[in-house]
């Protein structure tokens, strides 16, 4: 079974009945329009009361212009932006990072041979696949929606998938030493404004996590940052930079995007109900 397939049937298997009902509408506040009443999303962003971009909304990954197809494609967009996003929709997200360069992920050999390992399995062992928390760039380019949170002393992310939960610190306090913290899924994140972009850097992750859904690896003495920029009202840029010696030969840097999602909220996903999948993975 081809690993966007099989994602995909798994997320599909897990996801209860209920879930497949729409969320209650309920029109977003604040909504610039156009001359004939429509959505603008080139319209300006919303800045908070200190004049920085308000980055809170509901967020969807969406493919750039000549971005490999992945197996399973997302559904192209419907014509309405305010749209209910369906089920089948929110749970497509294949994306291998290695995919965005030309000669792949710039790997350490033992890394290379780990990540030719994941991919000879399936896949089957991603965190994904077992209702565990997803890697930071899984979590940027998953299909189901994240819903961010801003105030003045914390950003929450709250991502629909496997109901993920992370808080980036906006107050000043410095990154926490190794050895003062456990190591964490998400890792520890603190974010500082530089103009219009939030500056974000995280450490302090878990050892050997998934960075995308083929298993390209993070260690624990890896460090990501992230830029997130809002140009205008409907879209977020995020670029990412993973900077982990221990796995790779140099830094390496993709940007992803997202788009607002509008009159709909993240519904409710328990993963782990009624779980019949693990015996059914397909690898060695």
């Amino acid at each position: 079974m081809r690993r966007g397939l099989h994602f995909s049937c798994v997320l599909l298997a897990l996801t209860p009945a209920g879930l497949f009902a729409q969320w209650p509408a309920y029109p977003t506040p604040g909504v610039p329009k156009t001359a004939d009443g429509k959505p603008n999303l080139s319209g300006p962003a919303p800045r908070t009361s200190d004049g920085k971009p308000d980055l809170s909304g509901v967020w969807q990954y969406t493919r750039p212009p000549g971005t490999p197809t992945p197996a399973n494609p997302t559904p192209p967009a419907t014509s309405s932006e305010t749209d209910i996003v369906p089920l089948s929709v929110r749970t497509s997200q294949f994306w291998n990072l290695g995919a965005s360069f030309k000669d792949g992920l710039p790997f350490q050999p033992w890394a290379a041979e780990l990540h030719r390992q994941r991919v000879a399995d399936n896949s089957k062992d991603n965190p994904d696949a077992h209702c565990l928390p997803l890697g930071v760039m899984q979590l940027h380019t998953h299909g189901q929606p994240r819903k961010m949170i801003q105030t003045p002393g914390v950003i929450v992310i709250i991502y629909e998938a496997n109901a993920g939960l992370r808080q980036i610190f906006t107050d000043g306090r410095p990154l926490p030493l190794p050895k003062d913290v456990e190591p964490w899924w998400f890792g520890y994140s603190i974010g500082k404004w530089d103009g219009d972009t939030l500056v974000v850097e995280s450490t302090n992750f878990r050892d050997l996590g998934w960075l995308d859904v083929e298993g390209s690896p993070l260690t624990d003495t890896g460090k990501i940052i992230e830029r997130f920029r809002r140009p205008d009202y409907g879209h977020l840029e995020i670029e990412v930079t993973i900077d982990d010696p221990k796995a790779y030969t140099k830094p390496w840097t993709v940007t992803v995007h997202q788009r607002i999602m509008l009159d709909t909220d993240l519904i409710e996903f328990v993963c782990q109900e009624n779980s019949k999948d693990g015996p059914h993975l397909v690898g060695k």
